[in-house]
């Protein structure tokens, strides 16, 4: 298995407890999730239907404000999978560090990957990959720079709903440009397997073929339709995400932690010793994300509630 956060049950093999003794900071899931309410029987019992996901992607295109082709997938991860297929394999670049899926993905379907530290360095590949926002922020005039300079650009933007002036959704049909969005982070429900691609009509079509009549759930459609149509609580979500940023890292200071990065959903510190800080955290039934090839990096999402956050302090000032 590749390095990712959410590995709550390496937690409890390692330290103890129970799954539900721990508050689980290692992923940038919102811990504060979007509300479901009810869903009406039929979106359990029949096949998803061609107008509910039309529904749903027009309810995806006036939250991401875009005009673009657009498909629902079992998140963004699903869009990553089918990447590889949609050109003849040839060189890749990756701007690194960052979700390690994209370059192994594409390595195994023959692709030759590098992964390169400047925007620059994307530049004549065939394939070229930038998460924005991730552990930095990228101009969204930069990116689109790149465009004529590469055979497809892919822009992953799933930490993009609480910072939409960074989104290029609005850009996306241009050939060559593809967008990917996760539902699940910024609305807490990753669970529920959603997301979604934006690009050319080609590309959309073509990734529509390879995903299948049904590409998601029908509660995916219903839960997915209503929460993107709620723009009053992202924008609460928005603003409350933003505000606990500057509190985790207030939080943190007295750690001699170094803020190195982050996004509306976690933040990056450089500690020193990354497995101290995890394994001390851990103590207090807080999970959070070290790596392998950075042993100083600790990577925190924000905590929920009052009483996670109380937690949290509790943990840090032991």
């Amino acid at each position: 298995m590749r390095e990712h956060g959410g590995n709550l049950d390496q937690a409890v093999q390692r330290f103890g407890g129970r799954m539900q003794d721990w508050i689980d900071l290692s992923t940038g899931i919102n811990r504060q999730p979007y509300p479901i309410g009810e869903i009406e029987p039929h979106f359990w019992n029949a096949l998803p239907s061609r107008s509910d996901l039309e529904s749903l992607h027009e309810a995806a295109r006036q939250a991401y404000a875009t005009k673009a082709p657009i498909l629902a997938m079992g998140g963004a991860q699903a869009a990553i999978q089918l990447l590889p297929r949609l050109a003849p394999c040839g060189r890749a670049r990756v701007l690194a560090p960052t979700y390690n899926e994209y370059a192994a993905v594409l390595s195994a379907a023959g692709w030759h990957v590098a992964e390169v530290a400047s925007l620059d360095a994307l530049a004549r590949a065939d394939l070229a990959v930038a998460v924005n926002p991730d552990r930095r922020r990228y101009d969204k005039a930069e990116l689109l720079a790149l465009l004529p300079r590469v055979g497809r650009l892919v822009i992953d933007e799933s930490f993009a709903d609480a910072r939409p002036e960074l989104s290029l959704a609005a850009e996306a049909g241009r050939p060559g440009l593809l967008i990917l969005r996760s539902f699940g982070k910024f609305y807490g429900l990753a669970g529920l397997r959603l997301g979604f691609v934006l690009g050319a009509e080609e590309d959309i079509a073509a990734l529509s073929a390879m995903a299948g009549p049904w590409p998601v759930s029908g509660a995916a459609i219903a839960v997915g339709w209503r929460a993107l149509r709620d723009r009053a609580w992202a924008s609460a979500t928005a603003a409350r995400l933003e505000a606990d940023c500057l509190r985790l890292d207030a939080a943190v200071k007295s750690q001699g932690w170094r803020l190195i990065g982050g996004t509306p959903l976690f933040r990056l510190y450089e500690t020193g010793d990354g497995r101290a800080a995890q394994a001390r955290l851990a103590g207090a039934r807080i999970w959070s994300r070290i790596f392998e090839q950075r042993p100083g990096w600790l990577r925190l999402g924000l905590p929920g509630d009052e009483s996670e956050w109380t937690r949290l302090a509790e943990a840090l000032s032991s």
